[in-house]
């Protein structure tokens, strides 16, 4: 065929075509969702379906056209998916609307959809700016300590006087006149970049086994600096800035790429014991800890108590998942609005009690699918810097997708981290947009023919572990 070469007993194909059939069922997710919420709320198919619908089929349409030209190897299942979950996510924003705007209480806003397409928007356009200025994932290496002294920059942000809001408890916000931003999400990219910068170079120093304890190579006391140094950050996040989910998610990323780089499982017993130590220890020393720790453990208990606003939440996602069932009550048919902020930290119980259990299965494994197009991406980069990049990419979405998923269900502790492409949201949004394009940007460098390898001694060095006929899809 036109589009398919043979490298190396690799099969290689754009597979445009594809992505833009799984994009069109993307689409009628989204829209089909839109027209069922004002049907099951309004009872009539919403009047601006027609642009609402042109608007969400022009950003993704544009953005599979950019894909098409400037990377045409890349994943063709990236960008439908993220679709989907967009769409959804509007859709149940726009539900969630239209239920605070009859539920009689005044002092609750609405026309949250309206924003998160606005924000949608920015982030396809970072998307699309992202993909056509970086060709070449490897150029980010050379910003190793550059994103990791930005990284630290933006987490600091928040507690700077003035600057920083705190909103529900967790001091993660900055606040510029009317508008609000997490820092903590642009951050995490910034720390993927450094952590996979860092460790390609220094992989083989932390690689070394000191200690044997019960089976297990434990690594040098000399070399525990780096996991020594996330450990005090993702305290100082949990202790300072009160943010249980970010400081899980900084420091289980580091954990994840620094195993993937050594191979070494110490590092997990070492890297495991240092965090649940310093939560224990935080949950001693700090009262704000241990109450949430108490209502997560009781949370029937604490909801007619002082600490009733922080078992409110958890208990009435319950209430609603439950009332939901196994197919859900149908949009309109539910109180998705009972539950404090539905619209973004606990996005899916609203999914739970409208769409049921399999809507969230069906969520959870969109996720999934995430996570494992970007671990295939790095499992045929032929560098790195890319395999440990795209690894912690997915190392992010898979962390960040648990700790959600896991507050809401009641799994851990709550915390304020938003559900990606799904919650109302703009830091996220176009944050993980951003990421979608460097997965895309790193399977496309990947999956792309080399012109010549017959005199090039470097290229075969390069896909000398190509060593079986894989078929790349």
């Amino acid at each position: 065929m036109a589009q398919s070469s043979t490298l190396l007993g690799f099969v290689h194909r754009r597979r445009r075509g594809a992505e833009l059939f799984l994009l069109v069922l993307a689409l009628l997710v989204g829209v089909g969702a839109y027209a069922a919420v004002g049907i099951g709320v309004e009872g009539k198919v919403p009047a601006d379906i027609v642009g609402y619908g042109g608007w969400l089929a022009a950003l993704v349409i544009a953005a599979h056209v950019v894909v098409r030209v400037v990377a045409p190897y890349a994943d063709p299942v990236l960008l439908p998916v993220v679709a989907a979950l967009n769409g959804l996510g509007l859709a149940v924003i726009h539900r969630l609307d239209l239920a605070y705007e009859t539920d009689g209480r005044d002092s609750t806003p609405s026309g949250f959809a309206q924003q998160q397409l606005i924000w949608m928007t920015l982030g396809v356009l970072l998307f699309v700016a992202a993909l056509i200025i970086l060709r070449d994932h490897r150029t980010l290496q050379r910003f190793t300590y550059t994103s990791g002294l930005g990284a630290i920059l933006l987490l600091l942000l928040p507690m700077v006087p003035g600057l920083g809001k705190t909103i529900n408890g967790a001091r993660i916000w900055i606040g510029v006149g009317p508008f609000s931003f997490q820092p903590g999400e642009v951050a995490k990219v910034l720390l993927v970049v450094a952590f996979a910068g860092y460790l390609v170079l220094h992989r083989d120093a932390l690689a070394l086994a000191g200690r044997r304890v019960v089976f297990i190579d434990l690594p040098r006391g000399r070399d525990l600096g780096p996991i020594l140094g996330m450990w005090l950050v993702s305290l100082g996040i949990l202790v300072f800035q009160r943010d249980l989910g970010s400081s899980l998610l900084f420091f289980g990323l580091f954990l994840v790429t620094l195993y993937v780089a050594t191979e070494r499982p110490g590092w997990l017993v070492v890297g495991s014991a240092m965090f649940l130590g310093g939560a224990a220890l935080a949950y001693e020393l700090f009262g704000h800890v241990a109450v949430r720790v108490n209502v997560w453990l009781n949370p029937l208990y604490y909801y007619d108590d002082k600490h009733g606003a922080l078992s409110y939440q958890p208990v009435e996602a319950m209430f609603g998942m439950g009332w939901g069932g196994l197919i859900g009550r149908g949009f309109g048919e539910g109180s998705p609005e009972r539950v404090p902020y539905a619209n973004s930290d606990f996005i899916l119980s609203s999914i739970g009690e409208e769409l049921g259990l399999t809507a969230v299965i069906a969520v959870i494994l969109c996720y999934g699918l995430i996570v494992e197009r970007a671990l295939r991406a790095a499992l045929v980069c032929r560098d790195g810097f890319g395999k440990l990049l795209a690894t912690g990419l997915a190392a992010v979405f898979a962390l960040q997708v648990f700790v959600v998923i896991g507050g809401v269900t009641s799994l851990i502790p709550l915390t304020g981290l938003t559900t990606p492409f799904l919650s109302y949201g703009g830091s996220s949004l176009v944050a993980n947009w951003v990421i979608i394009a460097l997965l895309l940007r790193i399977s496309d460098q990947a999956r792309r023919p080399v012109p010549d390898l017959s005199g090039s001694d470097d290229d075969a060095e390069a896909d000398s572990e190509a060593t079986q006929v894989v078929k790349v899809q």
